[in-house]
């Protein structure tokens, strides 16, 4: 099973052992895209114009400090993945209190969406960095794009040849939409907060509570071992675990897509 996750906009302060090397991160076909990225962004925020540094990564101006630890990306001291990002999704996750087995899983499984990286594992060094999906870059574009044609072969080479659990949020599910049989082995996920309103049950989307639900579903899978082969499967061992699932119809060649009800927030 492959999970894929989004980054999170918190991340550690600051790295705690060596510089980044790309040689050692896993998707190595990825190096010569995420080069080109960094330079661009390295470029982008030590030069003269940090307004419009700041308008290309959506910075305000109390964020300046993002500029600068961007500028030294490629000295600056590096943590796994798994620490670096510090978000809702990640606290709820909560990697480091897992048993062994399921960090071992974890580390096997997850890929984590990133403007800068494409995609890395858990286990993968990087520094802390700011630059979201949906900035624009000299040089190379806007990132969604660019990410798109590089990402799908290195993508389609993890998904194997068993089920794929897609937890991006939108703008980085637009960087990679698996198509054919692999697409029919997705799970995407929607998370709606059931309330009653008047008597009556009303569900609606949500969106910061979304990401610790689906922090709290991957812990699920991870702690329990869920191994499943299929999209049913996986369908059926979230139901296992006592999450509502409510499947929506989807066509042939498109991703299976569930919504994810929950009470409480």
């Amino acid at each position: 099973m492959l999970i894929l996750l989004p980054p999170s906009e918190g991340k550690a302060d600051a790295g705690t052992g060596r510089r980044w090397n790309p040689d050692r991160l896993s998707l190595p076909e990825l190096n010569p895209a995420r080069e080109r990225v960094l330079d661009a962004l390295v470029a982008l925020c030590s030069g003269p114009d940090e307004a419009q540094a700041r308008a290309a990564l959506g910075l305000s101006e109390g964020q300046r400090g993002e500029l600068r630890r961007n500028a030294r990306l490629r000295v600056a001291a590096t943590a796994p993945a798994a620490q670096i990002y510090t978000g809702v999704l990640y606290e709820a996750l909560d990697l480091a209190s897992l048993p062994a087995t399921a960090q071992r899983a974890a580390r096997r499984s997850i890929l984590i969406s990133s403007g800068l990286w494409g995609a890395v594992r858990l286990a993968d060094r990087i520094p802390p960095y700011r630059c979201p999906i949906g900035a624009r870059l000299p040089g190379v574009g806007a990132l969604s794009a660019y990410w798109r044609p590089v990402l799908a072969p290195a993508l389609v080479a993890a998904a194997g040849s068993g089920p794929v659990l897609d937890l991006r949020s939108g703008s980085y599910a637009a960087t990679w939409t698996p198509r054919g049989e692999l697409a029919e082995r997705t799970v995407t996920v929607r998370v709606l907060h059931e309330r009653e309103v008047d008597g009556v049950p009303v569900r609606s989307v949500v969106s910061h509570f979304n990401k610790a639900t689906k922090g709290r579903v991957v812990r699920d899978l991870l702690v329990a071992g869920a191994r499943p082969r299929t999209a049913a499967e996986l369908i059926g061992t979230l139901r296992e675990l006592k999450h509502t699932v409510v499947e929506q119809e989807a066509a042939a060649g498109r991703p299976r897509q569930v919504d994810l009800v929950v009470t409480d927030l």
